[in-house]
């Protein structure tokens, strides 16, 4: 009584489809493939990435001391309007 089976999840697969129809099930499908693999990626550049930001954190200290030097080149300033 409390397990589905196949024909359960055939139904289901069958309103889902009716519901959202393929179109967008192929969309959402390439959509959460892409989200999975840029996780990996993530994942595998997270590994790497401590070895190498080790010698690079005194340059980082370096520009927060001095912003004003940097933010020109790097920071665009821009003034907020209201909506009419």
């Amino acid at each position: 009584m409390g397990s589905f089976s196949p024909m359960h999840l055939l139904i289901i697969l069958l309103i889902v489809v009716l519901v959202f129809g393929t179109k967008k099930l192929k969309n959402i499908g390439s959509d959460l493939g892409s989200a999975v693999k840029g996780f990996k990626d993530g994942m595998k550049d997270g590994s790497q990435e401590p070895e190498a930001a080790t010698p690079a954190a005194p340059a980082v200290a370096a520009q927060v001391a001095a912003p004003a030097a940097t933010a020109d080149k790097t920071t665009v300033d821009v003034e907020a309007k209201p909506k009419a």
